[in-house]
């Protein structure tokens, strides 16, 4: 696993197998609220199941634990129950949900409202108490 590039409390993450990149994960930590926030985690679809976005998020929660971050936030509109059981398999508990989710962009057209309506799950790993 490659750790890219480190700036102001975000870290960004490449799994490489055989000298090809096989997945990514970033994360952004938020100093306000003394949170990390997992985002844009991606597997290429030829290599999943094999413990790769399970490896790239211990990395994120990792990089929490060493910058002494309190919390690992993530939101996702995943629609694969794998996807939400990998992320309660790293201990994230599902905090609560958004229906009718608008994706960056949308502009709630009526063809928008047809056929995307998205849900968005928020999940949060508490590491410690503040």
């Amino acid at each position: 696993m490659a750790n890219i590039k480190r700036l102001g409390g975000s870290c960004f993450w490449v799994a490489v197998l055989d000298g090809n990149v096989v997945g990514i994960v970033a994360a952004r930590g938020n100093e306000e609220d003394n949170t990390v926030e997992l985002r844009r985690m991606s597997v290429d679809s030829n290599y999943r199941g094999k413990g790769i976005a399970k490896a790239l998020g211990r990395k994120v929660l990792e990089f929490a634990v060493l910058n002494n971050y309190s919390s690992v936030v993530l939101g996702t509109t995943a629609v694969k129950m794998a996807a939400h059981k990998l992320y309660e398999s790293l201990g994230f508990k599902h905090v609560g949900v958004v229906e009718h989710y608008a994706l960056p962009g949308m502009t709630h057209s009526l063809l928008e409202r047809m056929f995307f309506q998205l849900r968005y799950h928020r999940y949060r790993l508490q590491l410690r108490e503040e």
